[in-house]
């Protein structure tokens, strides 16, 4: 079982400990001028970039829905559309990711967030023993399995990155 060294934690640690499932917190030093914070992580600890996921927050018909996707690709926003039974995907406005989910660009977590929102995971999370998504906060990811993850996101499944 995780545990978070140095106070009471973020929400998503907070959330996954509640809900009792084993989880490692791994933290890195934040590169502020890296294009991609997904990559930067994966680099900084020396993980596959297809093992560290990003979460994303899209608009599909006007509602926010969240797609998570291996830091090796971007999210296919038609594709989000069709899994979240939608037409028509785009990017959410930065501000409105951060209010719904209560965490910062670059630093939000598919777990804890502050509304319960639809959410899909690229399939390609079903292939690996375990994942890494953020932990709520840049410089800190938390790394459990993929069934944990679908399970206390209640995602479903879908291919939804482009590679």
């Amino acid at each position: 079982m995780g545990r978070t060294k140095g106070g009471k934690g973020t929400p998503a640690t907070v959330a996954a400990a509640q809900a009792g499932i084993a989880y490692t917190l791994h933290t890195y030093e934040v590169d502020a001028s890296a294009e991609s914070y997904g990559r930067a992580a994966a680099d900084a600890l020396g993980v596959p970039h297809e093992q560290i996921f990003k979460t994303l927050l899209a608009e599909v018909d006007g509602n926010l829905t969240v797609g998570v996707v291996p830091v090796s690709g971007s999210l296919d926003l038609k594709a989000l559309a069709a899994a979240a039974g939608g037409k028509k995907a785009q990017m959410a406005d930065a501000k409105a990711a951060e209010r719904a989910t209560g965490y910062v660009v670059g630093g939000i977590s598919p777990l804890g967030q502050r509304r319960a929102l639809p959410t899909v995971i690229d399939a390609s999370v079903s292939g690996l023993a375990t994942v890494y998504v953020s932990a709520g906060r840049r410089g800190l990811q938390i790394e459990l399995a993929p069934g944990d993850l679908v399970r206390l996101t209640g995602a479903s499944l879908a291919a939804i990155v482009r590679g």
